[in-house]
């Protein structure tokens, strides 16, 4: 439909009519990139130099022509080179986005969460009709393996590098022991990072998701330090123990109900000089301000994810990933942390000291 009495412009609309071509494009791309993450491909392609498909085929163990294929859809997308003369090639550059879990730049885990996220589109088009959510138990377990795998590269790389000595006299309690609560643990990546860098203090991680938390426990025994990090079962606002001289919350905040509610059981909970990590995504409540790739992904999660699981809790609040600083910070001062201070910003996440 148009605007009455006038015509689009042909240009502005074979313009835009391109940019969907492209985006229709790489919805299709994401599926070839997560099966060849799931298949191993690009690990066996990672340091290997020029491989023929038949070369792949027999270090993944896949099929010759299904390899052919793949390769094909990667050289498409510029994620693969080749060269007739000597084949295909995964450059190493490439290779530290989509062939190491361990990289700072590993990005694979956001195609392993669009596995699940769209198998539940039935359920979000009712959500949408009816106003209510999604809930977190609803989705696919990939959509919670995809998760971990995309905050656990940034998660290893800042968190106990660079985002807790960032906080006020926290570092120091750490390293003396302290009693630290990690809300909305999921499957314990930041949980385990802080045993292990901080062996004298008790941490403690909290996820309402069952299966989250047993994938945690089965980390920490794997990893060893059973004897200082300890998993539970329970919401945000069942937050049980302390007093904590630590609370943090790793990008869970925005995906619950009622996030005063849990801001108010942390006041609670918190030792007298303790204090909160909030780490939150770098992206604003303005939507004018989200026209970049960053922001567009964390709007579209939010709008797929992050809104319909919070709705289907039930709560006041239905945040939505974008909400911005501000209306995390009233929350935080209704719910009696009244000290909000902005201490990190990366390209993703934003990190906030939060006190009473």
């Amino acid at each position: 439909m148009t605007t009455a009495g006038q015509q689009p412009d042909q240009d502005r609309t074979d313009a835009f009519l391109e940019r969907v071509i492209t985006d229709s494009a790489a919805a299709f791309a994401g599926l070839a990139t997560s099966i060849g993450a799931r298949l191993g491909l690009y690990t066996a392609m990672a340091g290997a130099g020029p491989l023929t498909a038949e070369q792949l085929a027999q270090r993944a163990g896949i099929d010759e022509r299904y390899a052919r294929e793949w390769l094909a859809a990667q050289v498409a997308g510029e994620y693969v080179t080749y060269d007739p003369a000597t084949g295909y090639l995964l450059p190493d550059e490439h290779a530290a986005v989509l062939a190491d879990p361990d990289a700072p730049t590993y990005a694979v885990g956001a195609f392993t969460m669009l596995q699940a996220l769209y198998a539940t589109e039935d359920a979000l088009v009712d959500a949408y009709r009816t106003g209510r959510g999604v809930s977190w138990h609803d989705h696919r377990p990939e959509l919670f393996e995809g998760v971990a795998s995309f905050f656990r590269p940034g998660y290893a790389a800042q968190a106990v590098q660079e985002w807790l000595p960032a906080l006020d006299r926290v570092e120091e309690k750490l390293h003396r022991g302290a009693s630290v609560a990690d809300v909305g643990c999921g499957f314990g990546d930041a949980t385990l990072l802080m045993a292990h860098a901080f062996p004298h203090s008790r941490i403690h991680g909290f996820d309402f998701h069952q299966p989250s938390i047993d994938a945690a426990r089965i980390a920490a025994a794997q990893q060893q330090v059973g004897d200082r990090v300890f998993f539970h079962t329970a919401a945000a606002t069942e937050l049980a123990g302390g007093p904590y001289d630590l609370i943090t919350f790793f990008d869970c905040l925005h995906d619950l109900g009622d996030p005063r509610a849990a801001l108010a059981r942390a006041e609670q909970a918190l030792a007298p000089d303790g204090s909160c990590l909030i780490v939150e995504p770098n992206t604003s409540a303005d939507p004018r301000q989200t026209t970049n790739p960053i922001g567009r992904s964390f709007a579209s999660t939010s709008a797929l994810l992050c809104l319909p699981a919070a709705i289907a809790q039930n709560g006041p609040h239905a945040l939505g990933n974008h909400a911005g600083e501000a209306a995390l910070r009233e929350l935080a001062h209704e719910a009696g942390l009244t000290s909000w201070r902005l201490v990190k910003e990366t390209p993703v996440s934003r990190v906030y000291d939060v006190r009473r």
